[in-house]
């Protein structure tokens, strides 16, 4: 099994929900607006004997070139976009839904970002996210999805081809979910905005932004000791130094 992030950089973010590039060798990180949090963004890509899995879909950025960061940053590592078999999303705000598709641009219609993908996503958290809107949810991002076969709505807990478990635990949105991937002995967690970051699994940190900041925290605990135990290999979306953790 191979493990690939794919950074799309850091960014400061505040109230407005508008991520702002961040330089991490030329910005100075004190002149950041007040209030404002400093994250990586950053999609991971794994490697099974089954397929070629992509954990949430970044902020889809467009290249100068016209490209999709994402797309940009897979064929780096020699993987096509249509190399992709599954989309595993936790959620569906906008710095992790971004490059499920390609916007309208010019008139044109848009597409779906991963052609020969299935997009599981969770049913009660699609639904929400076009009753809710922005500004968390770019409703753009995924409505080409609504009607489409690539689309698989799922609910509550249950394992997808025998491998891949999935979890609901809302706490940073109402219905947001975890994945565990699990092969040959390996067991690699992609817990979302609830494990986000090394630093906050290692405190008792609640964080205001949360729709449940307790239990973020609680979940958050558990799953760092479990881990441990069980010798898990963490993958963190907004960690800026650490995207991954091996016991």
């Amino acid at each position: 099994m191979q493990i690939i992030p794919l950074s799309e950089g850091a960014f400061t973010i505040n109230k407005t929900k508008k991520f702002v590039p961040f330089d991490l060798q030329a910005d100075v990180l004190q002149q950041r607006p007040a209030g404002s949090l400093l994250v990586e963004i950053q999609p991971f890509l794994i490697i099974t004997s089954k397929d070629i899995l992509l954990l949430d879909t970044g902020l889809g950025f467009m290249e100068q070139d016209g490209i999709l960061q994402i797309h940009k940053n897979l064929s780096q590592h020699g993987i096509s976009a249509s190399d992709v078999t599954k989309v595993l999303m936790t959620h569906l705000h906008k710095d992790h839904a971004g490059g499920m598709s390609i916007r309208e641009k010019e008139g044109r219609a848009g597409t779906i970002s991963f052609e020969n993908a299935i997009y599981y996503i969770n049913r009660q958290e699609f639904e929400f996210a076009f009753e809710k809107g922005t500004p968390s949810y770019h409703i753009e991002d995924f409505r080409l999805l609504k009607n489409s076969d690539q689309l698989h709505l799922i609910e509550g807990n249950g394992v997808i081809d025998d491998y891949i478990k999935y979890e609901v635990t809302g706490a940073h949105s109402p219905f947001h979910q975890v994945f565990w991937i699990i092969e040959d002995g390996y067991k690699i967690f992609f817990g979302g905005d609830v494990a986000p970051q090394l630093q906050q699994m290692k405190s008792r940190f609640k964080a205001k932004y949360d729709f449940d900041g307790n239990k973020s925290m609680e979940l958050r605990q558990h799953w760092w000791q479990q881990g441990q135990l069980e010798k898990w290999t963490f993958l963190f979306y907004h960690d800026i130094r650490s995207p991954m953790v091996e016991f």
